[in-house]
């Protein structure tokens, strides 16, 4: 018998991916890698809803609390760390089961994508030129070298590493854009939800998340330094919380914008997942969901 397909759990925040991956990898004998690239920072427990060890049921959980709050999340990183444990995990007859919301990390795990690498010291002249000319200005530049990326990109990072990956490779970022292509052979399952609930739940869990003490974690975090990281201040709830810090919002408004800010994710997660064909959707709340879901694995 060959290598058994990776299986992936994706959906939106809040539809119980987390658990589902638990309850596949106690039926399928399988280990569970994180894709949820919050989740990745230690001490970003209340705010990311981290599965404790209590949930993870006695099943191996990988690449959660890798990372400092001051430290960047990489993509091709994580690849490279996800494609290591996948091999490791099929090498002692089990199964590797990704679970998490990050729907560009899901697929560096799962596709044939390769990632251009990085120049510090070529970075750094690119952010001094954005300082010194603006963000229409280098989106000029990109247009000339990459005119399908400058027609996609509008966030200052993302204009200032296409223009970098341009000039380390000498091709457009465009052309490095994921393929639906399995790196090797997986099943996705997608979980499907009725929207109008996941709002009402999504509500409920950032209130949840306030009164176990998100305010608290979040100061904490500021004192170790998470307003320095690039990846980990833009966290849903983080960036909301420091601003109560700041004495800029109350916890009320804190909590509203980040509900606000979390079911607008939910729905950009779902139009990322819905592209894909690929994925198996089931139904959050069927009560025969895990039994579905182990049938489409096996």
């Amino acid at each position: 018998m060959g290598t058994p397909p990776v299986i992936a759990v994706v959906g939106p925040t809040g539809s119980g991916k987390s658990d589902l991956a638990v309850s596949l990898a106690l039926e399928l004998d399988g280990e569970v890698i994180n894709a949820d690239a919050m989740q990745f920072y230690r001490g970003m427990d209340i705010g990311t809803a981290k599965i404790t060890v209590p949930e993870r049921r006695g099943v191996p959980h990988h690449l959660l609390d890798t990372l400092d709050v001051t430290q960047e999340a990489s993509v091709s990183d994580f690849q490279q760390q996800a494609r290591q444990l996948i091999a490791g995990i099929h090498a002692r007859g089990k199964r590797a089961i990704l679970a998490g919301g990050s729907g560009l990390y899901v697929r560096a795990a799962l596709d044939v994508l390769e990632f251009p690498g990085t120049d510090p010291q070529l970075r750094h002249q690119l952010e001094s030129d954005l300082a010194a000319h603006g963000t229409a200005a280098m989106l000029d530049r990109l247009r000339t070298v990459d005119p399908e990326s400058a027609g996609r990109l509008s966030d200052d990072r993302r204009i200032i590493r296409a223009l970098e990956v341009y000039q380390l490779t000498g091709r457009p970022f465009s052309s490095f854009m994921p393929r639906r292509e399995y790196y090797q052979p997986a099943v996705q399952v997608g979980l499907s939800v009725d929207r109008a609930v996941l709002h009402e739940r999504l509500a409920l869990r950032v209130h949840a998340m306030v009164d176990k003490g998100l305010l608290a974690e979040v100061r904490r975090l500021d004192a170790q330094g998470l307003r320095r990281g690039k990846t980990a201040p833009r966290a849903l709830g983080y960036s909301q919380f420091l601003a109560v810090i700041d004495g800029e919002a109350t916890v009320a408004e804190a909590a509203e914008s980040t509900i606000v800010a979390t079911r607008q994710f939910a729905r950009r997660q779902l139009t990322w997942f819905r592209a894909d064909p690929r994925i198996s959707w089931l139904d959050w709340q069927d009560p025969q969901l895990v039994a579905r879901a182990v049938e489409l694995c096996r």
